[in-house]
């Protein structure tokens, strides 16, 4: 088994156009406790979009998105105990964390599990390790991260289901886990209200103890969503609009309304997720598309034509 850096092909946007083209990079050594994983699938993500255009601020380029990723270990570093040599496994959004394992590592969050926000944390996507060495995501055909970060997949999910999982299942399961099993007894929808509707509007006021705002639209009425929410309810937010949120604070003060963010999850939360959508047979809705019409599947995001996530296929 090699350590040494081997040659990825992968699929990178050169500047804010957007189009994504063939290229190879070099990746990192195989550190002792990372895996290499051989790209079987890889969903389509928002922030994808987000980053290749640059609508974030200036990415940095040759830019490799995908962040939802399953595969098959090809190689394991000696210090790997949790995976072996043609597990399949998932990578989402973070690569890496400290975790504490260095001498002089002092970090709270991950001391509390909450790896995911690690102030030394590497994102799937244009992160950089401690040595300086820049990361890259799943548009690929091989992929290199650290073992905790990727997660044996259960038998009963299909690898091309179970890629969206790794970001936005986890994004949402988070957290709906850390509020409590009472607001997340029953995920079928019995009520519809179209926001739209001044009727609707009056009629779903203080519906809901709690809100889950996924959507990143522009100009979006925030003030309409927390009249959704109930007093001393809460409005988390997990998508990332490019413009600010404004909200008015009669809406928050006197009705001792929370909001707060969420991002992905941590270590723990994630293998809780998939266990659970496997017990549960969680699907997500999927359409897949060969990894070679990356750019279409792009498009398809960007257009809101996907019905409901573009899962690209080497």
């Amino acid at each position: 088994m090699s350590t040494a850096p081997r040659t990825v092909n992968a699929y990178a946007a050169f500047d804010k156009t957007g189009e994504c083209k063939p290229w190879q990079y070099q990746s990192r050594p195989l550190g002792d406790e990372d895996v290499e994983i051989k790209i079987s699938h890889c969903g389509i993500c928002g922030s994808d979009v987000h980053q290749i255009d640059s609508s974030w601020g200036p990415a940095e380029y040759p830019c490799v998105a995908g962040h939802e990723i399953i595969g098959e270990v090809t190689a394991a570093g000696p210090s790997v105990k949790n995976l072996a040599i043609g597990d399949r496994v998932g990578v989402g959004a973070q690569v890496w964390a400290c975790l504490n394992r260095a001498p002089g590592d002092n970090c709270r969050d991950c001391a509390d599990s909450h790896d995911a926000l690690c102030d030394g944390i590497v994102w799937a996507i244009n992160g950089a390790y401690k040595d300086g060495a820049r990361s890259f995501g799943g548009f690929a055909d091989y992929i290199r991260v650290d073992s905790n970060y990727a997660f044996k997949i259960p038998d009963a999910l299909p690898s091309d289901v179970a890629a969206p999982l790794l970001c936005a299942g986890a994004t949402v399961f988070t957290p709906l886990k850390q509020e409590g099993e009472q607001e997340i007894r029953s995920l079928g929808a019995e009520e519809f209200y179209n926001l739209s509707d001044p009727e609707d509007q009056k009629k779903a006021a203080g519906c809901v103890d709690f809100l889950l705002l996924t959507a990143n639209a522009k100009n979006m009425p925030y003030d309409l969503y927390m009249s959704l929410v109930r007093k001393r309810g809460t409005l988390i937010m997990v998508g990332l609009p490019e413009d600010q949120v404004k909200i008015t604070p009669w809406f928050l003060v006197p009705r001792a309304v929370r909001v707060r963010g969420s991002v992905i999850g941590s270590i723990a939360d994630i293998k809780d997720m998939l266990e659970l959508s496997a017990k549960a047979n969680v699907r997500p809705i999927i359409q897949k598309v060969p990894m070679v019409d990356l750019n279409k599947g792009l498009d398809m995001v960007r257009d809101g034509s996907v019905r409901y996530r573009v899962v690209l296929e080497n």
